[in-house]
């Protein structure tokens, strides 16, 4: 795991271009202590790479790497997992490896097959490949967005890099925040990929490559989300759902340092455990945040499974003077301002302090088999959309409502009655944060006060493929909208600033192929029945257990000892943030644009 930077097609000369490189190794040092690279493979041209050895610790595997005949040079932020298996294909292709890495494996194979390669690697993944012969660079991302990789455009020059902090502290040019980008980080709490808040960079959306030549550019798609489409008895789909998570598992646990585990009280990160033990590891370490609340407190649970399972277990029983004294490098440490993250970032800093480098998190699998409430409720929102149309009442009610209530929650369910009804829509309003017209007057103090919303986005846009029914259509919102767009997001930034590797085996493309063929009437049981029947390990105090998630007992702390900290940024605020999330959402972007120094592209602003 690592940090990675480049650039090509910009004029500067090579002390000039060296400079700059240095500038986003400082910017990404912490994503890779253990070692760091530049490489200037030809005019114009610059590579950059900070290490965190998890994989061949010698230095053979130093980056940037060359390939053996000195054509392509790479950069790579990840681990490929299958990365033995293509050695050995390599090997009998003829191939010489010089080292034990996974990136000397997708360099040959790029040298092979070209972009192909990408089709062969089961992992996570965000890699650059720049060829000398064709002048060429060559960019990847992993299919569901583990790995992030942000890219600038200027002309005919590019940028790219892990953090988009690195490219700003590049000083490429005069940045400015997207006011539409800023109507939907308040309608939604964070930006939907490709899109981010900084006016002229974008994503490498996952699952997808670049190549660029002479300021042109070529994408091409190499995975798609594709849920339920087989027929199969629910004894077949149970055993799918356990031996594709053996695997992935076992995958996961490949490393050349010692792999600890996320711990709560929930069936997620407790089934990996159970088949990590299933598979015989050993000597496993765990973790937990735990709060004297009882009623958000995991740690006891977490603590009674870890004993049960044999673990060596750390737990942080966290104060409410803990996580004040922590906030404001919590949002130093953000790469863009997200309404989640803390949780990663404390409990990343607890196994960092424990001298681990890699560790598990089950992610994902509330999005793949149905654990939020979403599922429910959403159904009821369309229903209800349905009804009030048929009757002509939708506009009537909406307007009732908001006329009668203040409650955010309220606001978002009027203007959800007067839409188009549909499933994403209905995402946006039960995940929302600010209604549309609470953005507006949000935005315009920052981008001035005739600035409008695109009429194509009055919703914050979901890019989410089409899916057999509306459950599939609810898990693809979930696994595009919040687990990709925030979740996989916060996880890599957070972890990866105490240079810790966070792996997610419920996050797998080769996991999600196995399980998505799965229909939604199996997979998305209530309650995740079918995760739990596969893995009848889980004990018995975690399977009663209501559904809680990994929470922070944010609301009581913003309300009483955190009150000073959102105190300001709330009375400048042209909207009541009622709720702690709102508070939350304007203290991170205030603090954002004061360590960026960003404005509005329009020049307005506070």
């Amino acid at each position: 795991m690592c940090g990675i930077a480049g650039i090509a097609g910009i004029n500067l000369c090579s002390p000039e271009l060296e400079a700059l490189a240095r500038a986003m190794v400082s910017a990404l040092k912490h994503r890779g202590p253990d070692d760091s690279g530049v490489e200037l493979p030809d005019d114009g041209v610059a590579l950059i790479h900070t290490r965190l050895a998890i994989l061949d610790l010698s230095a053979a595997g130093h980056q940037p790497m060359k390939s053996a005949d000195s054509r392509y040079t790479i950069v790579f932020n990840g681990e490929i997992y299958n990365f033995r298996e293509l050695q050995t294909e390599l090997q009998q292709r003829g191939k010489s490896l010089k080292s034990n890495s996974d990136t000397e494996v997708i360099l040959e194979l790029f040298a092979l097959d070209g972009a192909a390669c990408v089709d062969r690697l089961e992992g996570m993944f965000a890699f650059a490949i720049w060829d000398s012969q064709d002048q060429s660079l060559f960019l990847a991302r992993d299919p569901l967005g583990i790995k992030p990789l942000y890219v600038w455009h200027r002309g005919a020059a590019i940028a790219f890099a892990s953090e988009a902090q690195a490219l700003l502290k590049a000083d490429l040019g005069t940045e400015s925040l997207s006011a539409q980008s800023l109507y939907d980080f308040f309608r939604f709490g964070t930006v939907q990929e490709p899109a981010t808040l900084i006016a002229n960079v974008t994503t490498l959306e996952p699952g997808t490559s670049m190549t660029w030549r002479r300021g042109v550019s070529e994408v091409r798609k190499h995975w798609s989300l594709k849920l339920g489409s087989d027929e199969m008895s629910l004894k077949e789909a149970t055993a799918i759902v356990r031996e594709s998570l053996l695997q992935s598992i076992e995958r996961h646990f490949v490393s050349d340092v010692p792999v600890g585990i996320f711990l709560s009280g929930g069936i997620d990160s407790t089934a990996i455990l159970a088949l990590a033990r299933v598979l015989g590891k050993k000597d496993l370490r765990t973790f937990c945040i735990s709060f004297g609340d009882p009623s958000l407190n995991e740690g006891t649970l977490a603590a009674k499974t870890a004993k049960h399972f044999e673990t060596q277990h750390t737990d942080w029983r966290m104060t409410a003077e803990d996580g004040r004294s922590l906030v404001h490098e919590y949002v130093d440490a953000q790469d863009r301002p997200s309404n989640d993250g803390f949780n990663t970032y404390c409990i990343s800093q607890l196994a960092n302090r424990s001298g681990m480098k890699v560790v598990l998190s089950g992610v994902g699998g509330d999005e793949l088999f149905g654990g939020y409430p979403s599922f429910q409720t959403i159904p009821r929102l369309l229903k209800l959309h349905k009804g009030l149309m048929s009757v002509g009442g939708s506009r009537i009610a909406s307007w009732l409502i908001t006329k009668g209530s203040n409650s955010p929650r309220m606001r978002r369910l009027a203007e959800f009655l007067v839409s188009s009804g549909s499933v994403t829509e209905g995402w946006a309003a039960m995940r929302g944060i600010f209604s549309a017209s609470e953005s507006l007057a949000l935005v315009r103090e920052y981008a001035g006060a005739t600035w409008c919303p695109a009429e194509s986005t009055d919703t914050p846009f979901i890019a989410v493929e089409a899916q057999p029914t509306v459950a599939d259509q609810i898990s693809a919102c979930e696994l595009t909208g919040y687990m990709r767009n925030q979740l996989l997001r916060d996880s890599d930034v957070m972890s990866m600033h105490f240079g810790l590797e966070l792996r997610t085996p419920f996050v797998d493309r080769v996991f999600v192929d196995a399980v998505s063929r799965i229909p939604a009437r199996m997979r998305l049981m209530f309650g995740k029945q079918i995760l739990r029947d596969a893995v009848p390990e889980i004990p018995e105090w975690i399977i009663n257990q209501p559904k809680r998630g990994f929470v922070f007992p944010f609301e009581t702390w913003a309300e009483n000892e955190w009150s000073e900290t959102f105190r300001e940024v709330c009375r400048r605020s042209p909207v009541e943030p009622v709720t702690w999330y709102r508070k939350w959402c304007l203290f991170v972007l205030d603090h954002f644009m004061q360590q960026t120094g960003l404005k509005c592209e329009s020049g307005a602003s506070r």
